[in-house]
């Protein structure tokens, strides 16, 4: 559960970025929010092998 809640953390955390991108045209923000999104992407990946190697052990 702790990585869950880091990728609750981490989108909540790119929130403001994501507005200033969107509605002000901030490209700086735009850039924070890719490297965001990258970070998410292999935190979530991380979480998908956490749990495919918890449900193997489980299914032995």
């Amino acid at each position: 559960m702790k990585k869950f809640e880091e990728v609750k953390n981490l989108v909540a955390s790119l929130e403001a970025d994501a507005d200033k991108f969107y509605n002000k045209a901030n490209s700086a923000a735009g850039t924070r929010v890719r490297k965001g999104m990258q970070d998410l992407k292999n935190l979530a990946q991380a979480i998908r092998l956490e749990v495919q190697e918890s449900k193997n052990k489980a299914a032995k």
